[in-house]
């Protein structure tokens, strides 16, 4: 379950992240997205703490980040027309790798 919790909370964290964007930074203006992305932080949170109950806490941390970079970065291309140069998609790519290193050595 642990790497379960684990998985969901970095894609929570992607929404999150996301959510800054869509929420214009939390605005007042912006109150439903900017709930929703507050939501979506405590939840990660929480989803990661009950992982490091049973995974090493820095694995688990940069498993939860890596998760969180790539796919936020990823979200931005998609969503946000950011650019999907070739040197971005590589440094992704980096991520992913360090991200399923950690998982096989754990």
């Amino acid at each position: 379950m642990a790497w379960l919790y684990l998985v969901l909370a970095g894609l929570l964290e992607i929404a999150w992240a996301v959510g800054l964007k869509l929420s214009h930074g939390l605005s007042l203006a912006r109150p439903i997205p900017s709930a929703l992305t507050v939501a979506a932080m405590a939840a990660s949170v929480v989803l990661l703490g009950l992982a490091a109950r049973n995974l090493p806490i820095g694995t688990a941390y940069a498993i939860w980040v890596g998760i969180g970079a790539a796919g936020t970065a990823l979200a931005g291309m998609a969503l946000f027309d950011e650019p999907a140069t070739a040197a971005r998609i590589a440094a992704i790519a980096v991520i992913v790798a360090g991200v399923a290193a950690l998982k096989l050595v754990s």
